[in-house]
Parts: structure tokens; C-alpha cells; sequence
């Protein structure tokens, strides 16, 4: 079914198209980037700068990074780039065996010093810091429960909530892996987060996996132990269920320390080799005593890894499911080519995440490709609100085009796609302006139609130009001669095989929404599929998982 039908089929009589508002980014902006190491003879601190280094496009509003010594835990945090907010004396502060770090973009809670990430939460005795990556759909009765009992919150986010949480039930049942645990029983959406204590790093992963994470390992400078520890990671089977099946003693031995993280391309810049994704649903435990794996909660029967991972969010030398999103980004383009041909000059594709598609579609298409959009590569996005001269510039701040190689030309402009429709407006302005002879679009993926709730920041569908335009209707509104986006089917066919969320797309949501997280999200007449009743969360529900002990009964060997 095409999205044309798609659009049909949901909508209930006609809707009024929105008016865009130009004041907001048509960029789809990620929450966070998260970052863990467990490596007792190694500047933790500063692997961990570097790491939120790799991984800042990921997040430009804050940055912070926790560590623990065996005795404390200490954060530093501050809105900003990582580069800005972290000076030699700050990383030296930072000292200990542990570390977790993370990069924000704000969409669940204010953009604020506050919703700044790692979390810090003392409750008692218990000391914890936690990094997420995500966003929660069901945190408003949860925040209101802990309240009544006394807990206090400096944030509206829900990463706060999470901490909370974690750190009531830890108070409570006295094991912080219980604490974990139980918080994953009771919160519902997309995450990943890495949380730690003075003495242990956590990493988990929500049932569904829609956000990513994965397990690195440090090897020691031998290189003979080095080789070793390569053979073993080699030999770790995707599928083992306990401790033991995960690692083996000489794995342990071997490895100089552990890192979870984001993406990939944080372990190939501290040096460190990817082992495997951490499992929908796991918990991993980091310490002295080696790593640790359970199942905290039952995972999905499908997996739903975000599809937006391969099309927009991470970097192109990143390798998700086994296949660099490099690979991933050149085969939509080609895809592209074959489902939206067109005459023309030149391919080119709007850096950076535009780049690999705008090169399979010229291979493809056999137009040659050309370089005709240059970037600024000392633009940051900013958490201050721009004057209305620098609106007015507009994409000219991060987008220049080379006027003397598109004058005159058909151009095939590649972009990954179109949220808003306010930076494509711009850019084929100034395309005009350079003096291109035809502009033809080319999107490589699916109209963007409805709102994520998961970690994406379009949680209300009439920010979305798809939701009230058709194909020719945004075509006209953004002033190019012809535009075409990739299909749904042709998407998931350049994707390692795997169960993905493409509820933006489709309508269709692997976690259910409630109705007070979703209400006044949807244009009327827009009916989401899959969408079920979220189960109950009851007055009680806090205390009645605090007084359960039937994982202790069943885990006596943990306690």
C-alpha cells in the first residue's frame, strides 16, 4: 500500500493543512548517545570523553560524564558540546574504575541543567547514576506514585523517573540488579541506558530493542593476550542465556576492561572490539567479579529496532546487525534509483547522512555524482534560540552550494529525509539562487506521516508535512520540480534482516501509547494501528513490586 493510500485509509473526512512553522528544525533529532567502561588500570574519565566525543551527533544540548572510585560516585555535567563542557582538570576530577557518559538531545522534559544526563540519585544509602538514551511512554502515574512517597524530582524527564525508580526498589530490596530489574517491569517505551554504583556498571535494554546498544571489550597491550581474547569474543554465541555461557574464564582474563555504548564507532575510537548487541530485555553487570548476564525481563516475540538508526541517526562507519550503515544508507539510494527515475545532470546528496544514498543512486542511475553542496563543519546546534536574522539565513549557516558546478544543470538532490519542510524549502532556494537548471528530490526513506514516541523528537503529528500534504502538494510547497520518496517494502529490503519499529511510516507501534501520553498527538482522524490498551498501573503498583520476592526465592545464589 502506497503512503498516498496509507493517508486515505486513516483519515476521516479532510483534514486543513497545517501551516509549517518555520521556526522549527526539519532536522529528526535523537535523544542521546550514551556511554559505559569498566576498566580498573585505564583513565576511565577520559575514554569516556573521547567516546561522547564519537558520538555527538547524537546530542549537542548537554553532556556528562559519572565515575566511581570504590568508595563514591561524582558527575559533571553542563549544557553544551562535550569539547566545551570538559576541561583536563575536570577529567582529572573524574578519577575511578568506572565511568558512564551521555550527549542530549531534549524531547521527554525540559531543556535544562536539570534534565542533563548522568542522573545522579541518592535514596538512603544508595548512591546511583544513570545515562538513558530513549523515551518512556508511561512515567506520569509512575512520577506521581513516587512523589506520594516522599521521593523528590529535580526534572520533569523521564530519565529521572527511571533513577528514581531504580533507586526506591535498590532501597527496598537492598540489590541493586533487583532494582534494576523491577524498573524494567513497570516502565514501558524505547531505551537503553548504563547506570552505575561506586563499584559496578549496568547496562539494559528495553524488551522490544528499539534503542541500540552494544558490548565492547578492552584488551590488554600483550599481544598475544590480545589475540586470545579476539578468539573468544569470536566464539560468543549471540543467543546464551546465563553467566557462564556469556563469558568464559579466559575471556575474563583477557580482557582489560568493558564498554557499552551507542554505537560502534565509540569502540573503534578508544580502541576498543565490538563483542555483540546487548539482547532486548538483558541486564549486564560490570565489575571486579567479571561480567554478568540475566534476563531482566522476557523480550518481545519481535523485535522492533528503530529504523531511523540506519536512515538518519548513526554515523555512517557505525556497523549495526552486521552491515555498516554506510552499506545500509548506499543501497537505499540504489533502491531509490530503480522505484524514482529521472533525467538529469547531477547526483548530489546533502551532507553528511545524504552522501552514501546520493552515491548509490548515481551507481545506480548511472548520472554522475558530484559534489554540490559544501558544509560548515564549526556549526553546532545551539540550546540558546536563535535571533530572527539568523532564522532568516536559515540552512545558509550550515549549507553552501557550489555555484559553478550546478549552474545550468539538472540536479538530482538525495536527502534522507523530510520532516517539517523548512530546510527544503531553503535549499532548493538556493539551488535556484546557484543557478540549477531542474531540481529533482529524492528522499531515501518513506514519508514521514506520524509521531514517534520512543526517542524521536516529532511527538505531535502536525509538526509533520506529510500528515497533511500529499507528494505534488510538498513538491509545490518546497519548489522543486518533481519529488519522490523511497517505499516502505524497498527500505527494509537494504536493512539486515531484523524486526524493526517503523511506526513513523505505517501507524503501526510496537509499545502502546497511553492515552494521556498520546492525547492531542494525532491530527483527527488519523487511526493508529497495533496501538493497544497499555495494561493498568495501579495506586499501589510501587509498593506491591517492592514487597515481592519471588525473584530472591528463585535467585538465592545472587543474594
Amino acid at each position: 500500500m502506497s503512503q498516498e493510500s496509507v493517508r486515505a485509509a486513516n483519515m476521516a473526512g479532510t483534514v486543513t493543512s497545517c501551516e509549517v512553522d518555520e521556526q522549527l528544525t526539519d532536522e529528526l533529532n535523537e535523544e542521546c548517545g550514551i556511554f559505559g567502561v569498566w576498566a580498573p588500570d585505564r583513565d576511565v574519565a577520559r575514554l569516556t570523553y573521547f567516546g561522547l566525543r564519537a558520538l555527538q551527533h547524537r546530542g549537542q544540548e548537554s553532556a556528562g560524564i559519572a565515575s566511581g572510585d570504590g568508595g563514591t560516585v561524582m558527575v559533571r555535567k553542563d549544557l553544551g558540546l562535550v569539547s566545551h563542557v570538559f576541561s583536563n582538570a575536570d577529567i582529572d576530577a573524574l578519577s575511578g574504575q568506572l565511568a558512564i557518559g551521555h550527549v542530549r538531545y531534549g524531547t521527554a522534559g525540559a531543556k535544562s541543567w536539570e534534565a542533563s544526563q548522568p542522573h545522579l540519585s541518592t535514596i538512603g544509602d544508595v548512591i546511583v547514576a544513570l545515562a538513558h538514551n530513549g523515551t518512556l511512554v508511561n512515567t506520569d502515574e509512575l512520577r506521581r506514585q513516587l512523589i506520594e512517597l516522599g521521593v523528590p524530582f529535580n526534572s520533569n524527564s523521564d530519565s529521572e523517573v527511571a533513577v528514581k525508580l531504580i533507586g526506591y526498589f535498590t532501597q527496598e530490596t537492598h540489590h541493586l540488579r533487583e532494582g534494576i530489574r523491577k524498573t524494567m517491569e513497570l516502565i514501558r517505551g524505547g531505551y537503553a541506558m548504563a547506570l552505575i554504583n561506586e563499584e559496578a556498571l549496568y547496562a539494559f535494554r528495553d524488551p522490544h530493542g528499539i534503542r541500540p546498544l552494544v558490548l565492547g571489550r578492552l584488551t590488554s597491550d600483550e599481544g598475544v593476550a590480545a589475540a586470545d581474547a579476539a578468539a573468544a569474543a569470536s566464539a560468543l554465541p549471540s543467543d546464551a542465556k546465563s553467566a557462564d555461557d556469556l563469558v568464559g574464564d579466559e575471556v575474563v582474563a583477557s580482557a582489560a576492561g568493558w564498554v557499552v555504548t551507542s554505537e560502534t564507532c565509540a569502540l573503534d575510537i578508544i580502541g576498543a572490539e565490538y563483542v555483540r548487541d546487548i539482547r532486548p530485555g538483558e541486564i549486564l553487570r560490570i565489575s571486579k567479579e567479571g561480567l554478568v548476564s540475566e534476563q531482566g525481563v522476557p523480550a518481545a516475540e519481535k523485535t522492533a529496532h528503530c529504523i531511523f538508526e540506519q536512515v538518519y541517526f548513526a554515523r555512517p562507519d557505525s556497523i549495526m546487525d552486521g552491515k555498516s550503515i554506510y552499506a545500509c544508507r548506499y543501497d537505499m539510494g540504489r533502491k531509490l534509483a530503480l522505484e524514482c527515475p529521472v533525467e538529469a545532470d547531477m547526483v548530489i546528496g546533502t551532507p553528511d547522512s545524504g552522501l552514501p544514498s546520493a552515491e548509490g543512486y548515481a551507481f545506480e542511475s548511472g548520472i554522475p555524482y558530484g559534489t554540490g553542496l559544501i558544509k560548515n563543519r564549526y556549526v553546532a546546534r545551539t540550546f540558546i534560540e536563535p535571533t530572527q536574522e539568523l532564522r532568516a539565513m536559515g540552512v545558509r549557516l550550515k549549507l553552501n552550494p557550489l555555484k559553478d558546478v550546478i549552474e545550468g544543470k539538472r540536479i538530482v538532490v538525495v536527502d534522507d529525509s523530510i520532516v517539517r519542510g523548512t530546510t527544503m524549502v531553503q535549499l532548493v532556494r538556493m539551488l535556484r539562487q546557484a543557478g540549477a537548471k531542474e531540481i529533482h528530490v529524492r528522499i531515501n526513506s518513506p514519508e514521514d506521516i506520524w509521531p514517534c514516541f520512543y526517542g524521536v523528537d516529532t511527538g505531535e503529528q502536525t509538526q509533520l508535512i506529510s500528515a497533511t500534504k500529499t507528494v505534488d502538494e510538498i513538491c509545490e510547497f518546497i519548489g522543486a520540480d518533481t519529488l519522490a520518496f523511497l517505499s516502505v517494502d524497498a527500505l527494509l529490503e537494504c536493512v539486515p534482516k531484523a524486526g524493526y519499529c517503523t511506526a513513523c511510516f505505517t501507524g503501526e507501534y510496537p509499545v502502546a501509547i497511553p492515552e494521556s501520553f498520546g492525547r492531542d498527538k494525532f491530527i483527527e482522524g488519523y487511526e493508529p494501528r497495533l496501538l493497544s490498551k497499555p495494561e493498568a498501573v495501579t495506586g499501589h503498583c510501587v509498593v506491591d513490586k517492592a514487597d515481592d520476592r519471588s525473584w530472591e526465592e528463585e535467585h538465592p545464589e545472587e543474594l
